[in-house]
């Protein structure tokens, strides 16, 4: 449990805080909005920028993207450990915020300054090549990435609840307003994304990369300092220890009683302290991953507290806290089976914008020609129409037939978006194959690399791009509430970064695919699938494949979920009911 810093002296047991409520939200959402427009600007068009800016192949700045938000991803669950541990969530956005606003600066200059990049490629070029960055550009470029690695870190762990600790969570108006917060983050967000995709990339492609680039670096300059303005509004939560820790306590306590025999009766015999202050409800006793039983055996050498704690919790845990590592653990297999599916994700946020560009782009008669990454914008059209649609009709109506909350199950939700996902990837390969076949026999020009331009109207990429939004409202989001709900109260940090961590190793594990597909294809009859050229290639190939990766990984999921036992609160308290020898969780499945 958390202390808070910002009370008033204690007149009770517990301390008085001073809930500042929606009075700090102009800040709060200030800093929010403020800092997405500047973070979904700079990376959104990233692509683009390294392969028109840099010279970069369309391989290696794919690869390059690919790390850059994997790491971003993965270092969300550094930032929770710092944030949970030390430092505090105040701090830890503070600081995290200066870091992104300096790596946007440098990132700028890269495209400010004609010493930081490449030299334009030279069109009059029989083969179109370009001039790829120097050692020391590269440097610069990675430095800026990496300012932003550690800005994105400590911001996306933290922002969220950071909102929500300004509301009183005991009253019925602090309670609204954190569910209004929820609200408004998920629209600034929207609001975020639907600017950089069509204003922001629009400055960056057709007016000028330096003013595209400063633009979202100003923004995040506003988010530092609106952050920062309502310092002293705000709630600040201390710090008291991760419960990694207590993950580790119990892994290590169990391998120390190894040799001990499992008790006959374990939700009985078995040692089960529950500090009064636990945040966590209780749990009860389950059968799975039995071998973690044995950190609770209570032996003549375990020595107990007044207030019957474990004098030394690296030798004996509690019941309740062996439970709460089975919960993380039954997870486990469920996650990893979403970052098979957000390898289908990645795709339509790289792959679809080299279709984008190597496609006709022109809107209608009207010679405006689309930014290639501003396509993205149906994707996030897909989801905010979804949403409001499934919410307020379509759960309703499922729960007059099922009577379960939520209409079905978490589970069944996240199975459709993965089937759709399927769906996404085979319509992105027949399009990509008629994208092909009309720019060899019809084109409509060539670009400064001497491709062929096709005929096919990027509107034919708007279905592949709005079902990956679809699936994303069921699979992603389902992910979200999924790990809120399933781990224990205290290690929701950790859940937050879970779906950070998965979509940073399905960021690696689709560049790890790309560079595999690209070394075997190219030396294969068919030709490379995956070269600098789209109409040389076979993307289509590529899509197909990552259908059947899809197909292979809902299986897995499919058995995954049939396994799952949904976490429960004991009955009683030693977690049975009557004379049965243990608590039957409900396995909910598919």
């Amino acid at each position: 449990m958390e202390k808070t810093e910002n009370c008033s002296a204690a007149t009770t047991d517990e301390p008085q805080i001073h809930y500042r409520g929606i009075k700090a939200m102009p800040y709060v959402i200030g800093n929010e909005t403020f800092e997405k427009l500047g973070t979904t600007g700079t990376s959104n068009n990233l692509l683009v920028y390294l392969t028109t800016i840099f010279n970069m192949k369309s391989i290696s700045a794919t690869n390059l993207v690919n790390v850059f938000n994997g790491t971003c991803n993965l270092a969300t669950l550094i930032g929770a450990f710092l944030s949970d541990t030390y430092f505090g969530r105040y701090t830890t956005l503070g600081f995290a915020s200066i870091s992104s606003f300096l790596g946007m600066v440098l990132l700028t200059l890269t495209a400010a300054v004609s010493k930081l990049h490449p030299p334009a490629c030279n069109k009059s070029s029989e083969n179109g090549t370009c001039d790829g960055p120097t050692p020391w550009q590269m440097t610069f470029l990675l430095s800026s990435l990496g300012l932003m690695v550690i800005g994105a870190g400590g911001i996306r762990p933290c922002n969220l609840a950071f909102g929500a600790d300004q509301f009183n969570p005991e009253t019925k108006s602090g309670k609204r307003g954190i569910t209004s917060f929820f609200n408004w983050y998920y629209f600034t967000f929207t609001f975020a994304m639907m600017v950089s995709l069509t204003i922001i990339v629009y400055v960056q492609s057709d007016v000028s990369w330096a003013w595209g680039l400063a633009i979202p670096a100003f923004m995040m300059f506003l988010s530092c300092l609106m952050f920062f303005i309502g310092t002293k509004m705000y709630v600040k939560v201390k710090p008291q220890g991760s419960p990694i820790t207590s993950v580790i306590q119990v892994i290590i306590a169990a391998v120390r009683k190894r040799k001990l025999k499992q008790p006959n009766k374990p939700w009985i015999s078995l040692f089960n302290h529950i500090p009064k202050a636990s945040i966590n409800s209780k749990l009860a006793y389950s059968d799975q991953f039995r071998f973690l039983n044995k950190a609770a055996i209570l032996t003549p050498e375990d020595k107990i507290n007044s207030d019957g704690s474990a004098v030394n919790p690296w030798k004996l845990s509690s019941l309740q806290k062996v439970e709460e590592i089975k919960c993380l653990i039954r997870v486990v297999p469920i996650w990893a089976s979403g970052i098979i599916y957000s390898v289908a994700m990645v795709q339509q946020q790289t792959y679809a914008v080299f279709q984008a560009i190597q496609s006709d782009r022109y809107l209608g008669h009207t010679g405006f020609n689309i930014p290639a990454a501003s396509f993205g914008i149906f994707t996030m059209i897909g989801v905010t129409i979804w949403i409001p649609i499934y919410d307020r009709l379509i759960v309703p109506w499922l729960q007059k037939y099922t009577k379960k909350e939520g209409g079905i199950t978490l589970l069944q939700k996240m199975s459709i978006g993965m089937v759709l996902a399927i769906i996404t990837m085979v319509i992105s390969a027949i399009v990509e194959d008629r994208r092909r076949a009309l720019a060899l026999s019809n084109p409509i020009g060539i670009d400064s690399k001497k491709r062929s331009i096709s005929s096919l109207s990027t509107m034919w990429l708007i279905p592949q791009l709005t079902l990956i939004g679809l699936s994303e409202a069921f699979t992603l989001i389902g992910l979200i509430e999924f790990y809120y709900k399933q781990f224990p109260e205290n290690m929701r940090s950790i859940a937050g970064s879970f779906t950070f961590i998965g979509l940073a190793l399905s960021s690696y594990l689709s560049s790890f695919l790309i560079s595999v597909v690209h070394k075997i294809s190219e030396r294969s009859q068919t030709g490379d699938w995956l070269p600098e050229d789209l109409n040389k290639g076979k993307l289509d190939y590529f899509y197909y494949l990552v259908a059947g990766l899809e197909v292979m990984n809902l299986g897995y999921f499919i058995m995954c979920a049939n396994w799952y036992k949904y976490k429960e609160s004991g009955s009683t308290g030693n977690g049975v009911e009557g004379d049965d020898d243990m608590v039957k969780l409900q396995s909910d499945g598919v």
